[in-house]
């Protein structure tokens, strides 16, 4: 054996073993650090998130199981149900003709609310958008009625549309007598009566959300269209309202939920019997006069339920068609 080999088997018989056996080296300290921080990380997010997900599921996903449960019984809300009828409220939900008028009634107003509400406060807006003399108590003049109690509301309206209330008692003074009219019981008139009112309500909150999408557009865009010589309705058509467009989606979003799942308003105006007769009776009022109202706790869930899909299936399919570029803009390499 040479000088050179035993110098190499002497090197290799002092090399240090290890201890974990096959060959492996133990983990080094920064990565045992590494992992430590990860699962650290991860106990902070779950410590976080699980008061807002235990709320979300006691107060959302549980009371939607439990309606989708008692829906396929016959239930009188005492006791456990034990009549099982499987499908049938649901038959007889989309085959009365009272739950079709309600349904046509919410698509109603679902138009009527952006084709009112949307131009007007977008008009508003604009205008408070400029300098002007008491802005700022123009602008909580427009938003106190936002901020207002449903009951209070709703009471007072009542006092001045009713047959005898103010409205009516106001035409003959000013010469306009021919106009009045049962402002609330009449078919023809108490839906566009409730649209007022629904404006009147909510075309605060809508100004406020597009007032705070005008700051975010740049005055430089608006001054160099105006020196380039736009007038001042060009730049609102070919700049302001293309960059408030994502404003003005979610709005619109909004108000459609909304208006799908009225309820308190015409409750307190019209009542449990003379909403249906007026023609402003809506899914959310069938609900509680055929289902609390009537005992019948098993159907009233089964409304629920229905009530539940279409607000899904809306929302679902206007952010598939309508908020799709919004999401996708804001999302980056992977995410998109």
């Amino acid at each position: 054996m040479t000088v050179h080999e035993q110098l190499a088997q002497g090197q290799r018989s002092s090399a240090p073993r290890s201890t974990t056996g096959g060959g492996a080296s133990a983990p080094s300290p920064v990565r045992r650090r590494q992992r430590a921080n990860a699962w650290r990380g991860r106990l902070e997010i779950a410590l976080l998130t699980l008061p807002a997900l235990v709320v979300f599921l006691t107060f959302v996903v549980f009371p939607v199981l439990s309606a989708a449960y008692y829906g396929f019984f016959r239930w009188t809300g005492y006791g456990v149900p034990t009549q099982f009828v499987g499908l049938q409220n649901y038959v007889t939900i989309l085959q009365d003709p009272t739950f079709i008028d309600a349904l046509t009634h919410n698509g109603v107003i679902v138009v009527l609310s952006l084709v009112l509400q949307g131009p007007i406060a977008i008009l508003l807006a604009l205008l408070l958008n400029r300098k002007l003399r008491f802005q700022g108590a123009i602008r909580v003049l427009i938003f106190i009625p936002y901020v207002i109690s449903e009951v209070v509301v709703g009471t007072g309206w009542t006092l001045i549309l009713q047959t005898s209330g103010a409205l009516n008692s106001l035409l003959p003074k000013i010469g306009l007598g021919f106009l009045q009219t049962d402002w609330l019981a009449d078919p023809s008139i108490a839906i566009w009566s409730l649209m007022a009112i629904i404006t009147w309500k909510y075309i605060g909150f809508a100004v406020i959300l597009f007032l705070a999408g005008l700051q975010g557009i740049p005055e430089e865009l608006t001054e160099a269209a105006s020196i380039d010589g736009a007038s001042f309705w060009q730049i609102q058509r070919r700049i302001t309202l293309p960059l408030l467009g994502p404003t003005i989606r979610i709005w619109a979003f909004l108000s459609v939920i909304g208006a799908l799942q009225l309820f308190d308003l015409v409750y307190i105006i019209w009542g449990q019997y003379v909403a249906s007769t007026a023609g402003t009776s809506t899914m959310a009022t069938y609900l509680v006069v055929n289902g609390r109202n009537a005992g019948s706790y098993g159907y009233g869930n089964a409304v629920a339920v229905v009530l539940f899909l279409v607000s899904l299936i809306v929302a679902l399919v206007y952010q598939r068609a309508v908020l799709r570029r919004d999401t996708e803009g804001a999302l980056t390499g992977k995410g998109r």
